[in-house]
Parts: C-alpha cells; structure tokens; sequence
C-alpha cells in the first residue's frame, strides 16, 4: 500500500491490486480490484468506543459515481466524526464494507512486499520471489480460502487448508495460450503455500487486522530434500546434448552457460546474472554482488575460465551469458535447456539445479569437507563468503580446479594429464 495525494491523474493509472492512502486526509484512500482505472473510495478509522478497525466503502469511482472531490470531503466526514466521539459505520445512510477477506490481504501483501525486509535477512524479497509467491497466492490460497475474513480464520482452517492443497484440491491445467507449469498440488506446494500464508499473516498482525497468527502451531509437512545427481552415463549424455544443440544453431551463450554450470556448481540465476566486470580472471575471483545470500565470493576454476574465454562481449550488455539483444539476462535458457537435455537424451527431471547437486556430490566423493563445498557453492556460512573475504584462497582454488576437472572427465572432455618424457640424446 502506498501513500500519494489522490489524484484524478492517479486514478487513471490505478491497477488491480492497487491501494493509495491520501495525503491530505487522513485516512481516505483508493483501491482497484479487478479493472484498471475503475476504483473504490474508502475511508479507514478507528471506533472511538472500542477501537476496533472501521472500514467504509465511500463509492465506486469510475463510472460518474462519486467524482473526487466529493469522496474526500465525505472521508472528512467520517474523519470529523470519529473525533465527536460517533461511529460513522453505525449510520444507516453509510455503506460498511465487509471485512477484509483473505484475498483482500494477500493483494495488500503483494502491493508491500517489495519494502518490506526479511526478518532472517535483512533484506528485501527478490523480484523472482515476489513472481513466485503472487503464482502460489493465485493458485492455492485465493482459490481455496480467499473469501473467508482475515478475522475468522482459525489453525484448524490453516491445516484444513494445507491438507486441501497437498491432496490436489487446487490442481488445475493451464489455460490455453498460457505458459508455464499446471497447477498440481503435493505436499511439498502445500508446506511452502503454507509458509508464504504465515507471513502473510504476520503482516496482517503487524497492521493490526488482528491480534494473532493463525498460521503460528501448524505442523506443515516435512521437507523432501532432491537428491537427484547425474551418474557418469548421464554426464556424458549432458556433453552429447550441449554438442548437438551447438551443432543445430542453439545460441553459444546458451550452450557455454550450461557447461559452466555443470564445472561451477552455481545456481542458474547466478551463472545468468553473472557480469563482466564481477569476473577477476588475475585472481580467478568472481565478486557476485546479489546471489541468494547476498553478496558472495566465488574461486574460479581453470574450465571455468575456459568457458568465460570463448565468449564474445555483446556491446551494450554487461552480462556473460546476454540476452539476444538489449541488456538484459538470457531469459529463455530454461526451454533452451530442456531443449538441449532432451537432445543428449536425459530425463525430464535433469534440471540446472541437479547440475548443482551433482558438482556437490562428485566435490563430496574427491574428500573434500562440507565447508569446502559450502565455500565452493555459495552457501551462506561457508568459508569463501565470509565477511571481508574478497579473494578466493589457494586451498579453494585448487578445490575448485580438481571437481571441474572431474566433472570433465565424467562428460568426456577432461583434458589428459601432462607428464615429463626423457628424451634421448
């Protein structure tokens, strides 16, 4: 929710979702529902006999209901009589709004969250968090609870809620035209749609809409944790697939940025995301400024310097990895990647995060220690990303030089040892 004198100018911009508090009387404000630039007035007080939030519906703007001017002089109203000590809800001629429901809530979540910071953290959601909370709001929560008050909703309705979504009460195809996943419910959507709705409640408790989190006490289910790792068939079948999309035209961008996952163990979105000027190639140090644990500290490898060698700088993008114009990330390589798995003949679960937990395991199996990985991997309390660090050391280097070297191997396209041949006189 945002606050901004309210203006006809505003109002003609407002998007559903939008809520506007005005500046100029206090607690009159503006919210859009389901059509951009058709809104309702409103004005929020407090009862001066028990306290209790009062909200009131002024008028639908819009459609010549109520012009402006005429709904704040009526918020002053309501204003001026709160402090005569009535209840302007009590009045007959006036229009009580019911009580917020939880969709309601949710579209108010949505319009804070990005200033809002994590407790954990300390920082603000990422865009792609914000995208995918919004997606598990519009699929599981609105659909199964969002007409229900915030005021009423219980524990028991927050479990009856999570057992709903896991037994695939909310699944649902994708409507034509429309990309990405169906929606399909299980377990594991259920425990984190129910860990977005806790947070969703604390905000409401923080905005005094009630006085506890019903989301507080829920046993939500525990926590399967992949495990899936590409055995060394299915290595070489990656390095089959990564030269058959090279060989059909797939962008070599595309191509190098799968190999360097497969070499750096990153995440996908820090390979992505990844700039030119992040990368020291004298101290083979990759200072990352935003990965999912904030600022990180990554050892560069031999292979994935290699990699980085062979690509051309696109003019006007910072970026390793570009988009095929503009300055953007590449952000079609998730279909370019299924595209060039399924020509090296992988499974459908061969995603770039199982590229992630494969560098881990064959890291684990070379002997090295947790926190070596952890350093090697980004992973928040690892040694590599510790405060003040800004260089990668000589023990994780060379950690990073022999898992990439093995990883090569396993794709066929290790490169053989050099030896010292005596040669004769």
């Amino acid at each position: 929710m945002a606050t901004a004198k309210i203006t006809a100018k505003l109002l003609e911009g407002i998007k559903p979702g939008d809520v506007f508090w005005d500046t100029e009387v206090r607690g009159f404000g503006v919210r859009c529902r389901t059509t951009p630039g058709e809104a309702y007035f409103i004005w929020k007080g407090r009862s001066p006999i028990d306290g209790k939030q009062i909200a009131i519906t002024i008028g639908r703007h819009g459609r010549g209901d109520w012009p402006l001017d005429e709904a704040r002089r009526k918020a002053a109203e309501y204003r001026n009589e709160v402090r005569l000590g009535r209840n302007p809800a009590a009045k007959p001629e006036a229009e009580a709004v019911s009580p917020m429901t939880v969709a309601e809530l949710c579209d108010a979540y949505l319009a804070a969250v990005p200033d809002l910071l994590l407790a954990r953290r300390r920082r603000a959601k990422k865009p792609s968090t914000i995208s995918t909370d919004r997606s598990r709001i519009e699929r599981h929560i609105k659909p199964l609870m969002g007409k229900m008050p915030v005021r009423d909703v219980t524990l028991a309705d927050v479990e009856t809620l999570m057992q709903r979504i896991a037994s695939g009460a909310s699944a649902a195809p994708l409507p034509p035209g429309v990309k990405g996943k169906p929606v399909s419910g299980g377990e594991g959507a259920a425990s984190r749609t129910i860990g977005l709705l806790g947070a969703i409640f604390a905000f409401a408790v923080k905005r005094k809409l009630r006085s506890d989190n019903p989301v507080r006490g829920v046993v939500r289910y525990a926590d399967v944790k992949k495990k899936r790792r590409l055995d060394p068939a299915e290595y070489r079948m990656l390095a089959i697939g990564i030269d058959r999309a090279a060989e059909q035209g797939m962008t070599p961008y595309a191509t190098a940025a799968a190999r360097f996952l497969a070499v750096s163990g990153w995440r996908r979105g820090e390979v992505l995301a990844l700039t030119w000027n992040e990368v020291d190639a004298s101290t083979r140090t990759a200072r990352l400024k935003d990965s999912k644990t904030g600022e990180s500290t990554r050892p560069l490898s031999h292979a994935a310097l290699d990699i980085l060698g062979t690509l051309p700088r696109m003019a006007g993008n910072p970026h390793c990895f570009p988009a095929r114009s503009g300055e953007g990330i590449m952000s079609g390589f998730p279909k370019l990647f299924e595209r060039l798995t399924a020509l090296g003949g992988l499974p459908d679960d061969v995603t770039p995060h199982v590229l992630r937990h494969s560098f881990a395991s064959v890291a684990a199996e070379l002997g090295y220690s947790d926190a070596a990985i952890a350093g090697l991997l980004g992973h928040q309390g690892g040694t590599i990303t510790r405060r003040y660090i800004h260089t990668s050391d000589a023990v994780q280097l060379q950690a990073a030089d022999a898992v990439a070297r093995a990883v090569l191997d396993l794709m066929g396209e290790g490169k053989p040892e050099s030896s010292v041949v005596q040669m004769r006189r």
